[in-house]
């Protein structure tokens, strides 16, 4: 069986946690630094996760943005950004959302009893599959690691880190803290409620630290797979 993806989990968050606000309006937590590294790190990867409701609330394009790093894959063989890819039990997204109306391919994967009404709505501009009923989180990588996706970068929301953590499907963690404070129980936070694999007798591993701008990185190893 070929081996699944290298999962890395990457988000920003204010000091209380928060991904975003709750004004309706896109909270920007990160700086033009931080936003270059991220940048920088989706140009190393074979594919990119975000769930439905980040594509609904966001409308990300989720390209490598640099020219010269768009061409650094190409030379190497691949496509010039990664492969999309979204998980959604509805499939409640629009089809001419920029995440669908950009980029080379794009997967969506959702369950077997929405599967026929996902493939009527999105099959046209994506390869639409069933991941099982429930729905397989391990199914999804399984799938796409027999699509030759080794690298995998999961940049959000919060229901897409809660599972990928709660089903200890992730290997690494990208955190970056932003200083401000959100202060408000409405908003979004990083991850909801669970059982997380790391806690008070289980710790993540801290890999890197540093300071981006007048934000921080917290890189952690969350599995054997992740190495310093």
């Amino acid at each position: 069986m070929t081996e699944r993806p290298y999962v890395l989990l990457s988000c920003a968050v204010s000091v209380d946690g928060y991904l975003d606000d709750a004004t309706g309006k896109r909270l920007m937590l990160s700086n033009d630094e931080d936003f270059d590294r991220v940048d920088a790190v989706r140009a190393t990867c074979d594919a990119i996760l975000v769930g439905a409701n980040t594509i609904r609330q966001d409308n990300p394009r989720l390209l490598v943005r640099s020219q010269e790093r768009r061409d650094k894959r190409v030379s190497d063989g691949r496509t010039s950004s990664p492969l999309k890819v979204t998980i959604t039990e509805r499939g409640a997204v629009d089809p001419d959302a920029a995440f669908f109306s950009s980029g080379d391919g794009k997967v969506v994967y959702t369950s077997t009893n929405a599967h026929s009404k996902v493939v009527e709505r999105l099959g046209v501009v994506a390869d639409v599959v069933d991941a099982g009923d429930p729905l397989s989180f391990g199914r999804v990588l399984d799938d796409l690691a027999g699509r030759g996706v080794r690298r995998l970068m999961v940049e959000g929301g919060s229901t897409m880190h809660t599972q990928f953590l709660t089903h200890r499907l992730a290997d690494e963690l990208h955190l970056v803290i932003a200083p401000i404070f959100v202060g408000d129980s409405f908003a979004p936070r990083f991850v909801g409620d669970g059982q997380f694999p790391h806690h008070g007798d289980n710790r993540a591993r801290l890999l890197e630290n540093r300071s981006i701008g007048d934000c921080v990185l917290l890189r952690y190893g969350l599995s054997d797979r992740a190495t310093s």
